[in-house]
């Protein structure tokens, strides 16, 4: 659950990606391994099918940055890989 918030708060105040308007954009849910090594995020986007694909894009572009923005906001052993 503090995944998915930490997801939350950084995909709408920190990614920048001029393709994607953040405030469409939901983590609706966050499912970690118990290993802690992978993530599976799913995403909503209010609008239109290519609002949605931009936004997906835009979400694969900055992964590298969201995973190293919520190693710094969450205290795990490791750090998830982001799908």
């Amino acid at each position: 659950m503090e995944v998915q918030r930490e997801l939350s708060e950084i995909i709408r105040t920190q990614v920048k990606d001029p393709g994607m308007s953040r405030d469409m954009v939901t983590v609706v849910s966050a499912e970690v391994t118990p290993d802690l090594k992978y993530c599976k995020a799913y995403i909503s986007v209010l609008g239109s099918e290519e609002a949605a694909k931009a936004a997906l894009e835009g979400l694969k572009r900055a992964v590298g940055f969201i995973r190293k923005e919520l190693a710094g906001r969450v205290n795990l052993r490791n750090t998830p890989e982001l799908k």
